[in-house]
């Protein structure tokens, strides 16, 4: 099992639309999530910064990340593009993190 984190940027007064969406998550996008090996999906926020920290673990080939051709994250990145920071193709803007300590 591999541990992923990123962070990606909320638009300011959005915690409250992200907050509801991600309660709401698609059954669909929930079930191609696991049924690729992302398992344990935590997204933090950082109030000041307005920065989302995200963390998963994976038993796959990759994490939600490397699921980017798929029509269901396709539709999911225009549903969310109006509350955060995006690239081109309404992908979150994602900067991988460098896990530098791990207590088990």
């Amino acid at each position: 099992m591999e541990r992923l984190a990123f962070k990606m940027k909320l638009n300011k007064g959005q915690k409250g639309a992200y907050k509801k969406r991600h309660d709401q998550l698609w059954p669909e996008l929930k079930k191609l999530l696991k049924d690729n090996g992302v398992s344990e999906y935590s997204i933090f926020l950082d109030e000041e910064t307005y920065t989302l920290f995200a963390f998963q673990k994976v038993s796959g080939a990759g994490g939600s990340q490397d699921l980017a051709n798929n029509p269901i994250v396709k539709k999911w990145w225009d549903f969310m593009a109006d509350i955060m920071e995006v690239n081109p193709d309404n992908s979150p803007v994602s900067i991988p993190l460098e896990e530098l300590f791990y207590l088990e």
